[in-house]
């Protein structure tokens, strides 16, 4: 994979023996799965890391100096998109999602002196791979290691569906696996009470974006978002085919209807019940699950945003390509997403192919499905 690397960011020091280190590591997620639109997500094997370092020299700055300068935490960046990555921890989603946290846990309202982190990017944004949902799932993660609050993984994810209200790509990411979820249904009572107003966490920052800035977030309620995780036949491989443009979540939301047929829901909702546990079955079976991953809500709806769409998804079926399990759009997309346990070089040279008549290179990624979800680490 080619990356790049930030010039305009800072290297990290020489450690000192009093350093502390950990590293957070955070999949890449596909959601949707064909009929499971806002239901389901997958873990993938594309990663966010993030290299942390706390240098406890820093501590001995008095904390009555009118600077706080020393407590703003250096980022630098590597891998995809690190070139844009905005390096003022202030608007930087991963950092901004930390301080929320921890702020709503009475640990703000500040970094604490010293911190230095470096994220390595493998997910591509805007492709429909949960890049975003990485990103907030690290930052959540982060705040609970900085302020060493020890918290569960189901309060972690309290606190991420605050921020992010589709659960399907933070559940995924945070616990890994094939899983499936849902919100609480709050009252708009208890919605007023609870909500953390967005322009506090998510982007687009304000020009005036500072430390100071939304200093006293509500806390989320306590399970705000519920799952469950399938299970996965070990047979069936993931193929991402990435094609090389960009598609916002909001412009693929805004593609699709208010409303919808009671015939169409239907539709969905049957195969969505078969295909979790089909794709536990092993062996897995062709037929039913290539069936089971039709989708009439959110796929026809998103044809004119993805050039090609209507044909790869009708060229590339089981019986065209023997080993072809089912093939779906991966979130909002661009990418397309094949299940397929052999031949897998014939699957994506022709939906690559597909994307050549539209004059649009991508590329190939054969992904495992992860089942550890996101991963702390102290280093010694």
């Amino acid at each position: 994979m080619t990356t790049s690397s930030s010039s305009s960011s800072l290297e990290l020091g020489a450690p000192t023996a009093a350093d502390r280190r950990f590293s957070i590591r955070v999949p890449c997620t596909s959601s949707n799965i064909g009929p499971g639109f806002d239901v389901v997500g997958l873990s993938l094997s594309l990663y966010l890391t993030l290299q942390v370092r706390i240098s406890n020299h820093s501590t001995s700055t008095s904390s009555s100096t009118s600077s706080t300068s020393n407590q703003h935490p250096i980022l630098h960046y590597t891998g995809i998109g690190s070139d844009d990555a905005p390096l003022d921890p202030y608007k930087n989603l991963i950092t901004r999602c930390a301080l929320y946290v921890l702020r709503a846990n009475g640990k703000g309202p500040l970094f604490q002196p010293g911190i230095s982190i470096h994220v390595h990017n493998e997910i591509p944004f805007g492709r429909g791979l949960g890049s975003s949902g990485a990103a907030v799932v690290a930052g959540i993660i982060l705040g609970d290691a900085l302020g060493g609050l020890r918290l569960s993984r189901d309060r972690l994810l309290d606190h991420a569906l605050m921020i992010e209200r589709h659960p399907d790509n933070v559940t995924a990411a945070l616990m890994g696996g094939f899983v499936g979820s849902y919100l609480l249904d709050l009252s708009k009572e208890e919605r007023a009470k609870v909500d953390v107003p967005l322009s506090e966490v998510l982007p687009a920052w304000p020009d005036d974006a500072s430390a100071h800035w939304g200093p006293n977030p509500n806390g989320p309620p306590t399970g705000i978002g519920h799952y469950i995780r399938f299970g996965w036949a070990q047979e069936i491989k993931v193929i991402a085919i990435i094609p090389d443009f960009e598609v916002s979540t909001a412009l693929a939301r805004s593609a699709l209807p208010d409303t919808y047929s009671k015939a169409d829901l239907i539709f969905n909702l049957q195969r969505l019940a078969v295909l979790t546990t089909a794709l536990a079955r092993s062996p897995p079976d062709a037929y039913l699950i290539f069936q089971a991953m039709q989708d009439r809500v959110h796929q026809p709806y998103r044809k004119e945003l993805i050039p090609g769409l209507p044909r790869i998804l009708s060229s590339v079926t089981p019986s065209t390509h023997p080993g072809l399990l089912g093939i779906c759009l991966s979130g909002a997309g661009p990418t397309i997403l094949a299940l397929a346990t052999h031949n897998l070089e014939s699957i994506c040279e022709t939906i690559g192919k597909e994307f050549e008549k539209e004059g649009i290179s991508a590329r190939k990624e054969v992904l495992c499905v992860t089942s550890e979800g996101a991963v702390v680490q102290e280093e010694h």
